[in-house]
């Protein structure tokens, strides 16, 4: 299978994969999102999966951390999509670093919303406030512009 770049709702994507129902993946790109948060790691299937450039609609939308970092059904822990999918363009070097990169993406992702908020979002009451403007801005505008364009690097034909 080979790489390949595609255009589907103003958004560039990047193809993942083929899943076991045929269906192939496409990770859609970053964007800034309400002003204050990266959206990324948005696992897309469209109605024309194979042009979804001309695609009328999208046929399922999920995140890329429920490809990878759990158990299958024999038990065994999946660490990289090319354990996952029947079939991918990339090699397993190329495999491990995305999955490397996206869990940073994610759990980066996470403690940007932290220093935004001062909290985890379960209560506003702390006496605790973590809001750190300087650390937010770090991630958001250093950290993760870096990741993106690794990952869009490695997905590009």
């Amino acid at each position: 299978m080979n790489k390949k770049q595609s255009h589907a709702f103003g958004k560039d994507i990047y193809l993942l994969g083929r899943n076991k129902y045929g269906e192939l993946l496409w990770l859609e790109s970053p964007s800034w999102d309400c002003g204050w948060y990266w959206g990324f790691g948005y696992v897309v299937t469209y109605t024309n999966n194979k042009r979804p450039d001309l695609a009328r609609d999208i046929s399922s939308h999920s995140h890329f951390d429920g490809l990878v970092w759990h158990k299958d059904a024999n038990n065994n822990y999946v660490y990289h999509i090319n354990e996952e999918l029947d079939e991918t363009p990339l090699t397993n070097l190329e495999a491990w670093e995305l999955s490397d990169l996206m869990k940073r993406f994610y759990t980066l992702r996470e403690s940007a919303e932290v220093f935004h908020r001062g909290n985890a979002n379960f209560t506003s009451g702390s006496k605790h406030d973590s809001t750190n403007n300087e650390m937010e801005k770090y991630i958001n505008e250093v950290e993760l512009p870096k990741i993106f364009a690794r990952v869009i690097e490695i997905l590009t034909p």
